[in-house]
C-alpha cells in the first residue's frame, strides 16, 4: 500500500480510483467492511483503491478539552490495519485549524472532482465532513449525480445489538469490557511501549516484571489483567498490571507485564500487550507474602484463561 502524506503529494495513478474518506479510528468491523468492499471494488473495475484519513484526529484539534477521547489505534497501526484489507493507497491529510476551514463543496469539487476524477466513492451512514460538517451522504449523491461519480452509503454494521463505531470500543475499553472490545474490533485491543527500568520488586516476589512506558493514552482502569505479548516475533502469555502498588505504599502510576514460562533482559525491548480479559482489582495486602501468593493465583488464573483463546486473534 503506497502512504501519501498531503493531498499535493496524490500522483496521477490515482485519478480515476475508488475512495472512501473517514478517520477510522480502531479500524474496527465496520470500517474493515467498508475497505474490503471499496478494495474489491476498484479491483473488479480495474481501478485504484484510495483511503482518504486525517492525522491527528479531527476532533483532538476542534475540542481539545474533549477528555477521555484518545485514540484506538496510532497512525502507523491504522495504515497497517487498512493495508491488511487490501486498499491500493491511503491519504493522510494533516488536519489543522486551518484546514477546518475547508468546505465540503471545496473538497469534492477541487480534489475529488479535478484532482482525483473519482469514479466512486464508499461512505458510513453518518460519516460527515467539510466546514460545519456540511458534507454528507446526501450532498455527494448530489454532486455525484453532476460529476459523474457513483455514491454508495453503507447501513450500520451491527454486532448483536451493537451499533459499531469508534466511540463505543474506547468507551468499552474504558469498562474494561475486553469480550465486547474484541468482537467489534476482529481483535484485541492493543497497547505496545518500550521496556524501561523498574524498582525491581517484581523480582523479590519471583514474579519478574517488565516496565513499559505504553505508546497510547487510552488504556483501561486500574486491574490486573490476563494479556498476550509479542517481543521479538515470539508470543508470551502474561499477568499485567496496570495502577498503584498499595501493598508498598507505592501509588505512582505503572503499567507492568509478567511474562510466563520467560527469563531474560527485557529493557530497551519494545512490547505489544493485547488485552484478553480482566482477572482483579488492585488491592492492598497486609504483607508482600500475601500479595506473592495472589500473584501465583493470578498467573494461574491467566494462564487457564489465554490458553483457551491461544488460538484466537
Amino acid at each position: 500500500m503506497i502512504v501519501f502524506k498531503g493531498i499535493e503529494n496524490i500522483t496521477d495513478a490515482f485519478r480515476g480510483s475508488f475512495v472512501t474518506i473517514g478517520n477510522f479510528d480502531g479500524v474496527h468491523l465496520s470500517h474493515q467492511f467498508i475497505c474490503r468492499k471499496l478494495a474489491q471494488e476498484a479491483k473488479n473495475a480495474g481501478a485504484k483503491s484510495l483511503v482518504i484519513t486525517f492525522d491527528p484526529h479531527p476532533k483532538m484539534i476542534l475540542h481539545p478539552a474533549i477528555r477521555p477521547f484518545y485514540l484506538i489505534t496510532t497512525l502507523e497501526e491504522k495504515l497497517k490495519l487498512l493495508e491488511d484489507c487490501g486498499i491500493d493507497g491511503t491519504l493522510v491529510i494533516s488536519f489543522s485549524l486551518d484546514y477546518s476551514q475547508v468546505t465540503a463543496e471545496q473538497f469534492v469539487r477541487e480534489f475529488l472532482g479535478q484532482k482525483l476524477a473519482i469514479k466512486k466513492i464508499i461512505i458510513g451512514h453518518d460519516y460527515t465532513f467539510g466546514q460545519g460538517k456540511k458534507g454528507n451522504s446526501d450532498y455527494l449523491i448530489s454532486c455525484g449525480r453532476e460529476m459523474g461519480f457513483a455514491v454508495e452509503v453503507v447501513d450500520a454494521f451491527k454486532v448483536g445489538d451493537d451499533i459499531i463505531s469508534s466511540t463505543l470500543v474506547r468507551n468499552l475499553i474504558i469498562k474494561s469490557d475486553f469480550k465486547t472490545v474484541t468482537s467489534l474490533l476482529g481483535r484485541w485491543y492493543n497497547v505496545a511501549g518500550i521496556v524501561v527500568s523498574g524498582r525491581g520488586r517484581g523480582v523479590g516476589l519471583g514474579f519478574p516484571t517488565a516496565n513499559i512506558d505504553p505508546e497510547k493514552e487510552l488504556l483501561p482502569p486500574a486491574g490486573i489483567y490476563a494479556a498476550f505479548v509479542d517481543v521479538e516475533g515470539k508470543r508470551y502469555m502474561a499477568v499485567l498490571n496496570i495502577g498503584e502498588k498499595p501493598t508498598f505504599d507505592d501509588y505512582t502510576f505503572t503499567f507492568e507485564v509478567h511474562l510466563l514460562d520467560f527469563s531474560g533482559d527485557l529493557r530497551g525491548k519494545r512490547l505489544n500487550t493485547e488485552f484478553v480479559e480482566k482477572l482483579r482489582e488492585i488491592i492492598k495486602f497486609d504483607s508482600p507474602e500475601m500479595l506473592k501468593k495472589q500473584i501465583a493465583a493470578d498467573v494461574e488464573k491467566a494462564r487457564s484463561i489465554l490458553l483457551k483463546n491461544s488460538g484466537n486473534k
